[in-house]
């Protein structure tokens, strides 16, 4: 329901414009920042030692770095681009698994932005993956029965805990349902891993009016225009569903706004 309305203020955008739960020396696939998440997922196990890193790690480090900012940004082609360069790095090893996690890495963002594919890049990849890798994914895909929020990365577990306790998956985001207000994303300090937790709850139908409001500011917060226009496009599907008209008019102006100035074109 609110991936096509997304797609569709991205394209418009860009046409504008134009004229994971394993850990690298300790350090948990989504970790504090924003380039460190990235910068956990390329560097893996392999990284744990003192010598310099191979080439191929500093690489791909930096080609997953820029798709993270080019893909929250919005400049899809250039995302596109630096992807495609991580993934010709990492297949140099030779090792499915890491290629899996660049792969988590990039449904994660997608799900950040309500781009739900069931993180079609990792499942021809998923039988070389471990316990660990298995269980991000079903997090990031809402397949949540029998999920060991143990093995989820340390920022998302509190969330997951709570709200397969306190929340069993119903139509918690429609209009006028009665959804508590408290947000379920508190737990959640890092903005990415924040937005990535909003986006699986939505998924699961356990997102609360709080946890939209929370998800949105969050984008608004860090420049993200990607998340920001999903996010402010799911207020205004809302708005119109529940006849607040001044609402909707509102948020249509933000995505206005948003619209407004296009992402650096592609090389």
């Amino acid at each position: 329901m609110t991936r096509q309305p997304t797609v569709n203020l991205i394209r418009h955008r860009e046409a504008a414009g134009r004229g994971a739960p394993w850990r690298s020396a300790g350090v948990s696939v989504i970790s504090r920042s924003f380039s460190a998440i990235f910068s956990a997922t390329l560097l893996l196990s392999a990284c744990a030692s003192k010598p310099a890193p191979p080439d191929w790690q500093a690489n791909a480090f930096a080609a997953l770095k820029g798709f993270s900012s080019a893909y929250l940004n919005g400049n899809t082609r250039l995302a596109d681009f630096e992807f495609a360069r991580a993934k010709s790095e990492i297949s140099s090893t030779g090792r499915a698994d890491l290629l899996a996690r660049a792969e988590l890495t990039r449904c994660a963002a997608r799900v950040a932005s309500l781009e739900f594919d069931n993180c079609a890049g990792y499942q021809p990849l998923a039988a070389d993956t471990q316990a660990a890798e298995q269980a991000y994914a079903a997090y990031l895909t809402g397949q949540w029965t029998g999920l060991n929020t143990a093995l989820l990365p340390a920022q998302h577990r509190a969330m997951a805990v709570k709200a397969m306790a306190d929340q069993p998956a119903s139509s918690v985001v429609s209009a006028g349902s009665a959804a508590p207000a408290t947000s379920m994303l508190g737990t959640v300090e890092d903005p990415l891993a924040r937005l990535v937790a909003a986006g699986v709850l939505l998924q699961g139908s356990r997102l609360t009016p709080a946890d939209i409001v929370a998800a949105t500011e969050t984008a608004s917060a860090q420049g993200w225009r990607r998340p920001l226009l999903a996010w402010l496009g799911l207020q205004l599907q809302r708005a119109h569903a529940a006849g607040d008209r001044e609402a909707a008019m509102r948020l249509q102006r933000r995505i206005d706004l948003v619209l407004q100035v296009a992402p650096p074109t592609t090389r």
